[in-house]
């Protein structure tokens, strides 16, 4: 078992090598090239915060700037939720079961936050997730394996993610560059979500900003 773990790990770092020479080769693409920018309005994206306050004590939306907090020490989302703590946004109306789907933004962390997830592609089996994107002391990560992109703090940065379920493969770039290439991880059904989901070694406060928010399918 545990000489399987280290070879998926050694995987893990080489592909991350092979992408980042791609990047530094071929420099920033347009990812959403093939795609359609579907539409989307606040109707589309659904708060989930701690079950016992008020929206507005966890999120504010000014100057076109989705701006999500939670605290370690918050309440679940529901009543009979297990989970941890979060201020998420659900992206709502565009779950999908087959294609080739994106989600693109761009995502602001400020320092000290850390052990959370800021990004996720819910929906797999048996896991919860096919991707999640977390920060650790400001570095970007998948999960809690590889280092994305090291020191996120207090900048913007484009972020993309595209599904391609046909061919159980998802790709994230950021700021036009791909970064990491992963395998799906199953699933019938999948959405979007972005913000603040506590995970572990969590910060007691926890933040991310986001803007112009797009979710985009292939071209058939």
């Amino acid at each position: 078992m545990i000489n399987s773990i280290n070879f998926l790990l050694m995987v893990s770092r080489l592909n991350l090598v092979l992408i980042s020479y791609q990047a530094n080769a071929w420099g920033p693409v347009d990812p959403t090239i093939g795609f359609v920018s579907l539409p989307l309005n606040r109707s589309n994206l659904v708060v989930q915060r701690p079950y016992d306050v008020p929206e507005d004590h966890r999120y504010c939306f000014e100057n076109g700037i989705h701006k999500l907090w939670v605290y370690s020490t918050d309440k679940p989302h529901s009543l009979t939720s297990k989970t941890s703590p979060r201020t998420e946004i659900r992206v709502h109306g565009y779950d999908y079961s087959s294609g080739v789907w994106q989600f693109e933004g761009y995502g602001y962390v400020p320092c000290g936050t850390t052990g959370v997830c800021i990004m996720q592609v819910f929906g797999a089996s048996p896991h919860a997730t096919t991707l999640m994107l977390r920060v650790y002391n400001g570095s970007l990560s998948y999960y809690r394996a590889s280092v994305i992109v090291p020191n996120i703090y207090d900048k913007w940065f484009k972020l993309n993610v595209i599904h391609d379920m046909d061919n159980s493969k998802v790709r994230v770039y950021i700021d036009g560059v791909l970064k990491y290439e992963a395998p799906g991880r199953g699933g019938t059904s999948h959405y979007f979500k972005f913000g603040v989901y506590a995970q572990n070694n969590d910060s007691y406060y926890m933040e991310s900003r986001w803007k112009d928010i797009k979710v985009l399918k292939k071209c058939d």
